[in-house]
């Protein structure tokens, strides 16, 4: 149990609310992660201006969606794997890869693999990647600002995956079907 609230509009602090109605007009509803990271102003109002940026970078809603995955199945953070499996699907990435994502593995798609490949291992080695991390991004016909895109992903992702763990907002009605638990350690 999470000694965590997850606030409403109306019980967060008020500079967390402008946020909490964003989040309520883009969604349709206040995700209970957001919720949760509402009782830090700070935490939210940071999280929202790079979240807003990565989603107006280069990189396409599938292959940010993909990232977002990756990052929370990296960082076996329980919440942000089924709320981005849904994402992922209604952006239109491929079920296979999907559920490749979920269980540790590349996509297919050549493009998504590299893009998952390389938030894995930005995530594992702590940004400390190999030339041939760098070389098999670009063969994928990626740029190297794109490359700090994926930086940008990776590190709004985490401030999500890391609420998430520590926060364990429950998971709403909607995503109950992606739910995904994390491999014991």
């Amino acid at each position: 149990m999470s000694s965590y609230p997850v606030h409403t509009i109306e019980s967060a602090p008020a500079q967390s609310r402008p946020v909490l109605q964003q989040l309520q007009q883009a969604f349709g509803t206040i995700p209970n992660i957001a919720g949760a990271m509402a009782g830090s102003p700070v935490l939210i109002n940071g999280f929202i201006g790079l979240f807003e940026r990565v989603h107006a970078s280069s990189l396409s809603e599938p292959q940010i969606q993909t990232l977002l995955l990756t990052n929370a199945v990296t960082n076996a953070s329980e919440w942000p794997v089924a709320f981005h499996t849904a994402l992922a699907l209604k952006e239109g990435v491929h079920p296979a890869d999907v559920d490749a994502i979920r269980e540790g593995a590349l996509p297919e798609d050549v493009g998504l693999a590299a893009l998952s490949a390389l938030a894995r291992t930005l995530i594992e080695t702590r940004g400390r990647l190999a030339e041939s991390d760098r070389r098999r991004f670009f063969e994928a016909g990626f740029t190297a600002e794109q490359m700090l895109e994926v930086i940008a992903v990776v590190a709004a992702s985490t401030i999500t995956n890391y609420t998430g763990s520590v926060t364990r907002p429950s998971l709403e009605a909607q995503f109950e079907a992606f739910a995904w638990h994390a491999p014991a350690a």
